[in-house]
C-alpha cells in the first residue's frame, strides 16, 4: 500500500484524498482491503473487521462529497448523509451523541459525510482544492492569513516554481 501524499485533514477532506495522482497515475487507497483498513483504523471507525463490505459504501460518500465539492450539487452527499442519523444522549458523563446508522457497512462513510456538512457551517470558505490542476487533492487552509494554494509545497507548490521558472527562461532565451 502507498502512502498518500496528503494526510490529516477533517474527516471528509480525508476521506475525498483517497485518490491521488503519483507520476501520472491515479492511486487509489481503496482498492485493496489493506487500504480500507488502514483508513478505517487511522480515524478510530469501525468496519476494519469487514472492508470488503465497507468499501463500496466508502466509495459511494467519497464521490458523494467530492461532487458537493466541485459543484455538482448536494443530492448524492444527501443520499448517504439518509442513511444514517445522530441521536443526542445524556448520561452521567454530560451529553453526548451517538450515530444510529440501520446497516453497519455505512456507519464510517455516514460519520464522514456529515463531518463534511459541519465542516462547511463551521469555515466554507477555507475548503480549498489545490491550485494544480493536475490535483485532485483538497484541503483545510487553516494558515492565518487562508493564502495556501497547494495541498503541498513541496509536491505541487514547488512544481509550480519549477514551471514558472522554466517559462521565465524560455521566454527570456
Amino acid at each position: 500500500m502507498r502512502l498518500r501524499p496528503l494526510r490529516g485533514e477533517p474527516l471528509a477532506l480525508d476521506l475525498v484524498d483517497t485518490v491521488w495522482v503519483e507520476h501520472g497515475t491515479r492511486l487509489d487507497q481503496f482498492d485493496d482491503p489493506e487500504g480500507v483498513r488502514a483508513w478505517l483504523s487511522e480515524h478510530g471507525l469501525p468496519g476494519g473487521d469487514e472492508p470488503d463490505r465497507v468499501r463500496g459504501p466508502l466509495v459511494e460518500a467519497r464521490d458523494a462529497v467530492r461532487d458537493a465539492l466541485e459543484g455538482r450539487g448536494p443530492d448524492r452527499l444527501n443520499d448517504v448523509l439518509d442513511r444514517g442519523s445522530c441521536r443526542p444522549r445524556l448520561g452521567p458523563d454530560g451529553p453526548s451523541e451517538s450515530v444510529v446508522i440501520e446497516d453497519a457497512a455505512w456507519h464510517a462513510p455516514w460519520v464522514a459525510a456529515a463531518s463534511f456538512v459541519r465542516l462547511l457551517g463551521e469555515r466554507p470558505d477555507r475548503v480549498r482544492r489545490c491550485a494544480n490542476p493536475e490535483c485532485p487533492l483538497w484541503f483545510l487552509d487553516a494558515s492565518k492569513n487562508g493564502s495556501r494554494r497547494w495541498c503541498s509545497m513541496e509536491v505541487c507548490g514547488n512544481r509550480a516554481k519549477v514551471g514558472r521558472f522554466n517559462q521565465r527562461h524560455r521566454t527570456s532565451a
